[in-house]
């Protein structure tokens, strides 16, 4: 009878790493003669549910993700916590260490550690993971919300505005509900941060405080610090009120909880959002100085961060950075950002064209498939490449996102929406310089791949 393991992957955004990662463990574990069940937490929500009956059959459970996806549940179990790229690069390793029996028993709650680290997930990491928890349910409001806004300017700069002659009142809809989708960005980031942190009683005083940072004008910052807070205090009075008696739990959820947990969150954020204002204000003036005074330095940045793991915990850095300055109406910096996610899979499938003998029929078949992923601002296609020459084909990734983004700074274009790619081009400012930097970032990148494969096939 095969061996039966559980795994669950999940990444922020939740369209290519989480199904990477899980198409990687079934491959492998097929090829061991291992049975598995994965658990997919994508933006489309949670599938291929993990019951009771799995967890009393299976032998361990792999869970790589970068966000919350309710690891506290497999207490008790052999349980190995790592990140979602770990699953795509090492998944022999993993279903390996599982079937070995050497991996320890998790216990405990939420932002617990275990006693083996070399098996569960570093304090560092699950303070990503509660962030990119936070940064995954709030997408869809920026992306939403972001193409509205846009959208209502195609009827006139002014269109939405009723006290002007140009005035739409289909614009001023679209302005109206795109308005309040970017409205409650970081309300609702700050929410489901502390939810991940400490659960369902972290989601009322952590929206208090994303909503306390947007109208104090601490923006994402404070609401990622709100965030924070709240969580950590709804901790505090768990703990402190667990002596309660059982037949109290019910008060405690309903009433004790959202009562002290927002008054205690108010407090504190009333004292520091004004703090958090000035360094979120600096923040802004001093990533906008660099977009209008040097572009080639913030295009360099921002295009090698963004090709340098391709989804992973540097390109999110970016990602997030500009996701969120869209909440600041900033919608130059995510063009950059967004050019230079773009460029790595158009490199890869522009050198499978060009350099067709220096690629294998399987490499060729990949290499069509990242025309569709990076024109959807998908970077992940371009990891299977990467990985091969990562020392090589890294660098030169990078060097093609950086002049893709530099271009874009100067070119002055502003993309309103933090995914979507191509599909967003009619709400992009300059969207035909944006295409032709992207492209000339990818063409150069591509010469330079095909170039550095003469001797691979051989």
């Amino acid at each position: 009878m095969k061996k039966f393991i559980l795994a669950i992957t999940g990444c922020p955004t939740g369209v290519a790493h989480t199904f990477m990662a899980e198409a990687a463990l079934k491959k492998v574990a097929e090829e061991l003669g291992v049975e598995i069940k994965v658990e997919t937490h994508g933006q489309a929500g949670i599938k291929n549910n993990i019951t009771d009956e799995d967890k009393a059959r299976a032998i361990g459970v792999i869970i790589a993700a970068d966000k919350n996806v309710e690891a506290e549940r497999f207490n008790g179990m052999h349980v190995i916590e790592v990140g979602v790229t770990k699953a795509i690069k090492d998944p022999k390793e993993l279903i390996e260490l599982i079937l070995s029996g050497s991996v320890p028993i998790k216990s405990g709650e939420k932002m617990s550690i275990n006693s083996t680290p070399s098996y569960s997930i570093s304090i560092g990491q699950q303070i990503y993971n509660h962030l990119m928890n936070g940064i995954s349910y709030m997408l869809p409001f920026v992306v939403g919300g972001g193409v509205l806004v846009a959208c209502s300017f195609l009827f006139g700069i002014f269109s939405a505005d009723p006290n002007h002659e140009s005035y739409n009142e289909f614009a001023g809809l679209l302005m109206s509900v795109g308005g309040l989708g970017l409205q409650l960005m970081v309300p609702i980031m700050s929410a489901f941060i502390a939810q991940s942190i400490v659960g369902r009683a972290g989601f009322v005083p952590g929206f208090i405080s994303g909503l306390m940072a947007h109208n104090g004008g601490a923006g994402f910052l404070g609401g990622i610090i709100g965030g924070f807070i709240s969580g950590g205090i709804m901790l505090v009075i768990q703990n402190t009120l667990k002596k309660l008696p059982k037949s109290l739990d019910g008060l405690k959820a309903i009433f004790l909880y959202p009562v002290l947990g927002m008054f205690l969150v108010g407090m504190i954020m009333y004292i520091i959002v004004a703090p958090i204002e000035i360094i979120n204000t600096n923040m802004k003036l001093f990533l906008e100085s660099f977009q209008h005074s040097n572009p080639i330095i913030l295009g360099l940045l921002v295009g090698a961060m963004c090709a340098f793991d391709m989804g992973g915990p540097v390109n999110k850095a970016a990602y997030v950075t500009g996701t969120l300055l869209l909440a600041e109406g900033n919608t130059h910096f995510m063009a950059g950002v967004s050019a230079a996610c773009i460029a790595p899979p158009l490199i890869i499938a522009i050198a499978t064209t060009l350099f067709k003998n220096r690629f294998t029929e399987e490499q060729k078949s990949a290499g069509k498939v990242n025309y569709i992923l990076g024109a959807t601002h998908i970077t992940e296609g371009a990891i299977p490449f990467a990985a091969e020459r990562p020392l090589v084909v890294i660098p030169i990734l990078m060097i093609g996102s950086s002049i893709a983004a530099i271009l874009t700074y100067f070119f002055k274009v502003q993309v309103p929406a933090p995914h979507g790619g191509f599909l967003v081009l009619p709400v992009v400012t300059n969207g035909s310089l944006w295409v032709l930097a992207i492209l000339i970032g990818s063409l150069i990148g591509a010469i330079l791949y095909g170039f550095s494969r003469k001797n691979v096939i051989k």
